[in-house]
């Protein structure tokens, strides 16, 4: 079993957090799946249905992989370090760490990131690099891998980013056989990005 701990906070973007936990979810006998926030409880999304914090961001730090999803627009607490030093400690332990959409703007504020190819949500690709300009932020990438950090493009990408880790975890079949399973269109090279041009992350 490989422990998935998937961060939750207020205004979390729904399909960024559920997309891929629907495709680890696949794997019960594989991903054991946990979702963890600054406290234990309800945590409201963007749209305003909550989901439950199994535990408080306090009560455990290592995961074999960590999932980060990204928040409505500019509401992610990136104004704020009350998320950074557990997210930097969580991070440094996991093997993998993934990021959904404005979730790799976390990421990139505990310093990880510095240095290494990143990507984000084209429409606030901007914003987002503005954040930390020491990263490399990648304009067109559906999503990329640096190393152990995986960051991927808006919302929806996020499937196709978890589909590759599981391919890469246990086997191209078995991502194949969720994507099947789900009913879902895997878009599987990681560098095309329809919507980079169509948010102007490439300029006109």
């Amino acid at each position: 079993m490989r422990s998935l701990g998937i961060l939750v906070y207020p205004n979390f973007e729904l399909l960024d957090l559920f997309g891929p936990v629907e495709m680890f979810g696949w794997l019960a006998e594989v991903f054991e799946l946990t979702l963890i926030g600054p406290t234990a409880g309800p945590i409201r999304s963007n749209m305003g249905l909550a989901t439950v914090a199994e535990m408080a961001m306090n009560e455990r730090t290592a995961f074999d992989i960590l999932l980060v999803p990204g928040g409505w627009g500019r509401s992610i607490p990136v104004d704020t370090d009350a998320l950074l030093p557990w997210l930097k400690e969580a991070a440094q332990k996991a093997d993998r760490v993934l990021t959904v959409c404005t979730g790799s703007a976390l990421l990139a504020l505990t310093g990880l990131l510095d240095g290494r190819k990143a990507t984000t949500n084209k429409a606030l690709f901007d914003w987002v690099a503005s954040k930390r300009p020491e990263v490399n932020w990648q304009a067109e990438a559906r999503w990329v891998c640096d190393d152990k950090y995986y960051t991927s493009s808006g919302v929806s990408a996020g499937m196709d980013m978890a589909l590759g880790v599981i391919a890469e975890v246990i086997g191209q079949d078995k991502a194949e056989e969720v994507a099947q399973g789900c009913e879902y269109i895997w878009h599987r090279d990681p560098t095309c990005d329809p919507f980079a041009r169509t948010h102007c992350a490439l300029g006109p």
